[in-house]
């Protein structure tokens, strides 16, 4: 086997990195330890047995930690109790049992998945030069951050909402992804700690509206789904700050207060003069699961909406890919992979497909490895060949930046073979926004 290590060297220090040539090659000791980790069904969890991976997002559940060993029934009860259909336990550190597939297994037929898709075109979109569209987008992504906090601001304090203020908003985020979503779609990624509600609103949005028009809605429905997406979270208006913003898991009795934000956002929009039955179905239906083991109403296939199934899948994309105090965001390709497996009960498995070919397997603005060790960024979307992005190389594995060049990964011979965290290199992503 090649040597695939490789130092790389920022901020004076050398860091261990282990560089995959490609997907099929994992280390040996990497092998070992995903045999140990073992997918199991929730059903079957035991006393004695040690939790490696809840299996779902960290705002599904209010256990401290996602890895721990179950020393009591009541433990496994309550994690029985969250909805989740499978499990991977640690058996290296608790019981095993003889069902179930490794983590390396589960991981190869995923990853299977996700190759299928990367031979599939979305369909192509008319665009605009990305230069023309990004300072329009980054002044439009300011408006509505500013915007949704007055918007909850107002809500708390008992005000009615006043769609004529959200509308032009919505009109401009629907007409940017029209003109070219590679503008906005980076920038739905940036999240301050204490912004996080409010940005989290716009993120989804945006990911809806794009979401939507790769599905080739009718534009004045996408126009009703942007407004329930930028709306689904006002409930959270009438949620303490004290449990709202705060830095650790949630108790059992706040994690309840939390959940109802659903209700309280249904009951906030019907109220709300001139919504309609389709934005209020992306805010009411946002935590349902296909499975029928979601919230508030444990509504089950196709009880849930086209718009609802749209907005539990973006919803748990952009909570699971976001930072917050107490929890690190997945890289957006290990959160595609998440959502085509949670797709087995979560989620619908076509729109899970179909929302990973509006966004990408490798988003734009995410930073990727290639194949050369040169680290670059995603700039736009290859519509017939998600593999393959266009890309501007920026920096060198070992750590120096490079001459930035734009790359059309369809007629290069370099390729990508993984991605990459900003901060681990101690690159700025504002600074290699697409332009």
């Amino acid at each position: 086997m090649h040597d695939v290590r490789a130092v790389r060297h920022y901020s004076n220090r050398a860091v261990l990195h282990w560089h995959e040539v490609n997907a099929n090659w994992i280390l040996p000791a990497n092998i070992a330890f995903k045999t140990m980790i073992k997918l199991i069904p929730t059903e079957k969890l035991q006393t004695g047995m040690f939790i490696h991976d809840l299996n779902c997002g960290w705002m599904d559940h209010n256990f401290v930690r996602s890895r721990f060993a179950v020393k009591t029934e009541a433990v496994a009860l309550k994690v029985r109790a969250l909805g989740v259909k499978e499990i991977y336990i640690d058996t290296a550190r608790g019981l095993d049992i003889v069902e179930g597939p490794s983590q390396e297994a589960q991981e190869h037929q995923v990853d299977a998945a996700l190759q299928a898709l990367a031979t599939t075109s979305a369909s192509d979109m008319p665009r605009v030069s990305v230069q023309r569209e990004v300072e329009r987008a980054q002044k439009l992504h300011g408006d509505a951050n500013r915007i949704v906090r007055d918007v909850m601001g107002d809500v708390r304090l008992g005000k009615q909402i006043q769609l004529e203020q959200i509308e032009p908003l919505v009109a401009r985020i629907v007409d940017s992804i029209f003109r070219r979503a590679d503008a906005l779609m980076p920038l739905a990624r940036l999240k301050e700690h204490d912004e996080y509600t409010f940005q989290h609103s716009v993120s989804v949005c945006v990911l809806m509206t794009s979401f939507a028009r790769a599905l080739e809605l009718p534009r004045e429905i996408i126009h009703e789904i942007a407004i329930g997406a930028l709306l689904h979270d006002v409930g959270k208006a009438k949620v303490a700050d004290e449990i709202l913003n705060k830095p650790a898991k949630l108790t059992d009795a706040e994690f309840a207060k939390m959940k109802n934000h659903v209700v309280q956002s249904k009951i906030i929009l019907q109220a709300t003069p001139g919504i309609s039955n389709i934005a209020l179905d992306v805010a009411a239906q946002h935590h349902e699961r296909f499975d029928g083991t979601g919230y508030p109403n444990k509504l089950k296939g196709e009880e849930i909406s086209l718009y609802g199934q749209m907005g539990a899948i973006v919803d748990v994309y952009d909570a699971i890919t976001s930072n917050r105090v107490y929890h690190k965001g997945m890289m957006p390709t290990d959160a595609m992979r998440k959502l085509l497996e949670w797709s087995k009960f979560h989620f619908k498995p076509e729109l899970v497909k179909a929302f990973i070919r509006a966004v990408g397997i490798y988003p734009t603005g995410s930073l990727v490895r290639l194949e050369s060790r040169r680290l670059a960024v995603v700039q736009a979307q290859s519509a017939d060949q998600v593999m393959q992005p266009v890309v501007k190389i920026i920096f060198h594995t070992r750590g120096y930046y490079l001459t930035p060049e734009i790359v059309d990964l369809r007629r290069s011979h370099d390729r990508i073979v993984g991605h990459e965290d900003f901060a681990t290199w101690n690159i700025d992503p504002l600074r290699w926004l697409p332009e």
